[in-house]
């Protein structure tokens, strides 16, 4: 290929790039100039909550989060309380990072407080599941201690504010809908959630088996956020497991690594976990 034309190609690439927030650990940037002042929200999480996959690259995109996204194709938590209040300009905070796991939540809380924000979306489990092998799952019960000590950091130095804690989504309707499409199979052998999409087409009894006990800790884990969130008390609220419920399809996932949700995917995330900000007080 001749010079001119690599030099062209790098450029797009970078260009391309720019358009994705930044995937590292640099400060989050709010979505515009914050007026002086507390209030707004700040998002606490992994992957889903950065918008993965969600622009042209496999690298966060935070415009499009479902909880603090700007992008005029996902109508975030954010944006629709921009509608409610222009107060709100400017003051979302994006603290989730790709591969957090729940362990990393105390940390996401303690820069979140700093934000002053008057509302707090968690997001959490996904890669307590999908960090290896089954054997490598956080167990329940650390799972548990680790999220009350996110949240306690929360209810300490942000008492009034409201917290919204997020069911973690059916990862096994993502194999259900994903193991007979080869585009789906050729990505998941790069390694993607191990303990649940090794041998994707595999019906072994070991690999079902295997899928089963995902299946469960997932369950497990969803039933242990909603007993945090009730012992926090009553400015937090479960989603009751509606993003859990959602029906995912492949359309909605990025066609990268087919397991994080593309744009429309954050757009339906936005959707069904809005509600339950109308249960809080």
């Amino acid at each position: 290929m001749p010079r001119r034309w690599v030099t062209a190609v790098a450029c797009l690439l970078a260009l391309v790039a720019l358009a994705c927030e930044s995937g590292g650990e640099a400060a989050p940037r709010p979505t515009g100039s914050a007026a002086p002042g507390a209030g707004g929200i700040a998002a606490l999480g992994d992957s889903i909550t950065a918008g993965l996959g969600s622009c042209l690259l496999l690298t966060a995109c935070q415009r499009n989060s479902w909880s603090t996204g700007n992008s005029l194709r996902v109508d975030s938590h954010y944006r629709r309380l921009l509608d409610q209040d222009p107060a709100v300009r400017g003051r979302a905070y994006n603290h989730a990072r790709a591969g957090a796991r729940a362990e990393g939540l105390a940390a996401q809380a303690e820069r979140a407080v700093q934000d002053r924000p008057d509302r707090v979306t968690v997001l959490i489990g996904a890669n307590d599941v999908c960090r290896g092998g089954v054997e490598a799952m956080t167990p329940v019960s650390t799972f548990r201690s680790q999220v009350d000590r996110g949240l306690r950091v929360l209810r300490k130095k942000r008492p009034k504010a409201r917290v919204l804690v997020v069911s973690i989504p059916d990862l096994y309707r993502l194999w259900e809908i994903g193991h007979t499409d080869e585009r789906a199979v050729r990505a998941w052998r790069r390694g993607i959630c191990p303990a649940l999409l090794t041998n994707p087409t595999s019906t072994d009894p070991l690999d079902r088996a295997r899928r089963a006990t995902v299946r469960e800790r997932v369950d497990a884990y969803n039933a242990q956020l909603a007993a945090a969130c009730k012992a926090y008390g009553s400015r937090c609220r479960y989603d009751s497991g509606a993003l859990h419920r959602v029906r995912f399809t492949l359309e909605l996932v990025n066609t990268l690594d087919w397991f994080h949700p593309n744009a429309a995917g954050q757009d339906r995330i936005a959707e069904v976990t809005w509600r339950a900000w109308g249960r809080a007080t």
